[in-house]
């Protein structure tokens, strides 16, 4: 059966969803033109989007003016600042805060949106359950705001077909640091992982994004809901997941 594949990279990714899904359930959701076309798992539940929220802040953060373009501005690093992985020390500009996910770079953009220009964001993008309770610079991390994986495709959705009420720029800007490769057959892949705990130990992780080639754009969500505690980040296994299922999506596409 190995001759099947036509590369080592295809199989490790492979190994590595099998491992992932013996030890979690998990969702994998696509859309075309607003048509599902792919829906396996357990996709009705909400959970708190975490670093995937970083997206929805980008949109905030070029749309008030406090973004300006992928290198500026750079917020400085502060000693006081909290940061779960050391390549989040430094400072940071918009690219490389959505290159590294860095959660203190996320708080310190939105103190400077304040909490009446945060939430009507939220409202006027219509995110999962709109609920901010949690705080200015919590809300979204294993807080108050939730999102089910239908929900995360219709508002990618609507960003990429510049159907939020947002300027056109903002939404430019976001789609710019969000891309991460090529893959198969010239097609594009953008996205962002997110990561967080959802009872106890037990993590829960997010890849949503969307892949473009020509015309053509389809939008996903891939995520994670562990059932046993796992020592790796639930992010990087949905990644994994969601890689193998996009290039097996990518073969029936290229027929």
């Amino acid at each position: 059966m190995w001759m099947k594949f036509k590369n080592l990279s295809s199989l490790v990714l492979i190994v590595l969803s099998l491992i992932t899904s013996a030890h979690a359930s998990d969702c994998f959701i696509v859309k075309e033109n607003n048509k599902i076309i792919k829906s396996e798992g357990q996709c009705e539940l909400a959970y708190t989007p975490q670093s995937t929220f970083k997206i929805t802040l980008s949109l905030m953060g070029f749309e008030a003016g406090i973004l300006i373009n992928e290198t500026s501005p750079s917020f400085p690093f502060k000693p006081e600042y909290s940061h779960n992985i050391n390549v989040c020390k430094g400072d940071h500009n918009p690219k490389t805060w959505m290159r590294d996910s860095c959660v203190w770079f996320s708080q310190v953009l939105t103190k400077k949106l304040g909490m009446e220009k945060f939430q009507k964001y939220v409202n006027d993008f219509n995110y999962g359950n709109k609920n901010t309770t949690g705080g200015l610079t919590h809300s979204w991390l294993s807080s108050s705001l939730k999102i089910t994986p239908a929900e995360q495709i219709q508002f990618i959705q609507n960003m990429i077909d510049n159907k939020l009420p947002i300027s056109p720029k903002a939404i430019e800007m976001t789609k710019k640091i969000l891309f991460i490769q090529e893959l198969s057959g010239g097609w594009n892949l953008y996205g962002k992982t997110g990561n967080g705990r959802y009872k106890g130990e037990l993590q829960q992780g997010w890849f949503v994004g969307w892949i473009e080639k020509g015309d053509r754009k389809l939008v996903f969500a891939h995520h994670i809901a562990d059932e046993l505690k796992q020592s790796t980040y639930a992010s990087f296994r949905s990644k994994n997941a969601a890689m193998t299922k996009l290039w097996y999506l990518i073969d029936e596409l290229e027929k």
